[in-house]
């Protein structure tokens, strides 16, 4: 089992960043792959960014060049840099992990991801 606890959302005004934090438990193994997605209201769930346990990471093209994602191994934490936010951006914010050790690692394989947590609610005001 896994369990994973997001935080660092709020309320921010277009241009700005936030950081948002993810801390997992559980077996290594299964979250060897672990990623950022977001829901908007009325819309489905995307992929925003992953980043696997040896380190290579994928975006998606809505926030390549704005959103980092980064991991400290030690302390089992994956974070979400997120910069020049716009309204699109909105959304909760869900932190995953699976223990893909492969290319299915990617922001646009959402069925790599087993395990997922509560949410962390993110508003950008225009």
């Amino acid at each position: 089992q896994v369990q994973l606890i997001e935080s660092g959302g709020g309320s921010v005004q277009a241009g700005g960043s936030l950081r948002l934090s993810c801390v997992a438990s559980g077996s290594m193994y299964s979250r060897y792959c672990m990623g950022w997605f977001r829901q908007a209201p009325g819309k489905e769930r995307e992929g925003v960014a992953t980043i696997r346990r040896d380190d290579p990471t994928s975006y998606a093209d809505s926030v390549k060049g704005r959103f980092t994602i980064s991991q400290d191994k030690y302390t089992a934490a994956v974070y979400l840099q997120m910069s020049s936010l716009q309204s699109e951006d909105t959304a909760i914010y869900y932190c995953a992990a699976g223990g893909a050790r492969d290319s299915g690692c990617r922001y646009d394989n959402d069925w790599a991801f087993n395990y997922w947590g509560r949410g962390t609610q993110v508003t950008v005001s225009s």
